[in-house]
């Protein structure tokens, strides 16, 4: 599904929770959430406690509640968010 889809990392400081391929993302940032689909602009973001929604190839969703504090980089169809603790919690 190359074209159509980047690469998602999600690490906390103990394990990776998310490593795959993904249509879209939101993400709670500072100033509000926001969203990520494919040949997003470069970009890098505080995320603050809330949910991260990640949409695969597939159509599936997933979805991580975050608790805490995190990072996110968004760079030529890769995004990686570093944050503090997350909880999966699949539909």
């Amino acid at each position: 599904m190359t074209g159509k889809t980047f690469k998602v990392s999600v690490i906390t400081p103990r394990h990776i929770v998310y490593d795959g391929q993904a249509s879209s993302l939101i993400a709670p940032a500072e100033l509000g959430y926001l969203g990520v689909l494919v040949n997003h602009a470069p970009l890098i973001a505080n995320l603050v406690p809330g949910k991260i929604t990640v949409r695969d190839p597939s159509d599936r969703t997933r979805i991580f509640r975050s608790p805490g504090k995190g990072i996110i980089e968004v760079l030529e169809n890769n995004v990686n968010i570093l944050i503090d603790s997350i909880e999966k919690t699949d539909l």
